[in-house]
């Protein structure tokens, strides 16, 4: 008997141990979330494309609709590699300096005694802080060096749901931030320092980010379904709804209306998270689509957030089982993503969740994680 080309053979095993592997992933994520709370959409791609993609709980608890692997998410702190992306395709041409002071493109910006570059901000080691400087928030109590920013009604202003800015009147008060530290000196991670550079492509393209990134970035690429949300009252079609658990057990609805851009605010899909994860293996956008990218994977200081680690462009870098991980987590009101690449294996998973207070979902992402890894590798030393 003729035998089968060993392609074919490989192909065959792959998808048979896939069939295999995706039970016990649904295993995993349905003991990590009931069936009848919010949950999570899960995709796994490998070599470009799904090995595993499907949805756990429910994207909207008041008309029971099944989260399905097709939801819109906000993407939270993942959001930043965006940001950074549209930074650099902005350096390509030519029309940002990434070591500029960032003054010289935003120069309302207070006068912080020390030069503050792009390249800086980019890789959270510019001094600026965080949210705690200006008012309490979903992330903490307010720093007792905060700004005095009060509230409509004269209370102290809180950050999340109950108090508004518009992206103007929240710039109005970024611009009056002092810097939490030396620049330069060390990793200090600033949702700041990306709203700012949020401005800055607005200051240098003359359009928002929203309308850059679509021009500039998602439609070339075909992400019909991804954007930078900067309207608070937008309609988006297929959204996941934001819930929290409270202490008596019963879900509450959980969204922001929060809406200004760079730090967070991208709304995507796992479709199209997996567009643009292809991007970096077959590059297509920018001036030099290969420089693009290895400007994106290049760290941008000495200075990381461990011993262990470095940071680039809204990726944080590490090491997994031997090999290099690109990963960002993300997490505000009403919702948990996780989106991580590993390049030599050419495999890549985005977690979008829409309940920040499940635990459950990380360890069972890890353990999905350590499976999917042997998995791959198994067949990596079968070839």
């Amino acid at each position: 008997m003729k035998r089968a080309p060993l392609a074919i053979l490989l192909a065959f095993n792959l998808n048979t141990a896939s069939a295999s592997l995706s039970s016990e992933i649904d295993s995993i994520m349905d003991a990590a979330i009931d069936k009848d709370a919010p949950g999570c959409n899960l995709g796994i791609s490998h070599q470009g494309q799904f090995i595993h993609k499907r949805g756990y709980g429910l994207a909207n608890l008041e008309l029971d609709v099944p989260l399905d692997g097709n939801q819109v998410h906000r993407m939270a702190s993942v959001s930043k590699q965006f940001t950074a992306m549209a930074v650099l395709l902005l350096v390509q041409q030519g029309k940002i300096d990434l070591d500029q002071d960032i003054r010289t493109y935003l120069p309302a910006l207070r006068e912080y005694q020390s030069k503050v570059s792009i390249r800086q901000m980019l890789g959270h080691t510019a001094g600026m802080g965080d949210y705690d400087l200006i008012a309490p928030s979903y992330e903490g109590e307010v720093s007792d060096k905060a700004i005095e920013l009060r509230s409509a009604a004269g209370g102290q202003f809180r950050l999340g749901n109950e108090d508004y800015l518009t992206i103007d009147e929240f710039y109005n008060v970024v611009k009056t931030v002092p810097l939490a530290q030396e620049p330069g000196k060390e990793f200090k991670y600033s949702n700041l320092a990306y709203f700012l550079l949020s401005m800055l492509v607005e200051k240098v393209s003359g359009k928002s980010l929203r309308q850059f990134s679509s021009e500039q970035m998602f439609t070339p690429l075909g992400m019909k379904h991804t954007f930078f949300s900067d309207n608070p009252v937008e309609v988006v079609k297929n959204r996941a709804s934001g819930y929290k658990k409270e202490p008596d057990g019963t879900y509450v609805t959980d969204m922001t209306n929060l809406f200004w851009v760079g730090d967070g605010g991208l709304h995507t899909t796992l479709d199209d998270l997996l567009i643009w994860n292809n991007q970096f293996t077959t590059p297509s956008l920018g001036q030099d689509p290969e420089q693009l990218i290895a400007m994106m994977n290049t760290p941008n200081a000495n200075i990381g957030p461990s011993a262990a680690s470095s940071y680039a462009n809204g990726q944080f870098i590490s090491e997994f089982k031997g090999y290099r991980e690109f990963a960002h987590s993300g997490g505000w009101l009403g919702t948990t993503t996780y989106f991580a690449r590993y390049p030599q294996l050419k495999l890549s998973f985005a977690l979008m969740c829409n309940d920040v207070s499940n635990d459950n979902v990380f360890s069972a992402y890890k353990a999905i994680r350590d499976k999917v890894f042997n998995e791959v590798l198994n067949k990596k030393e079968d070839k």
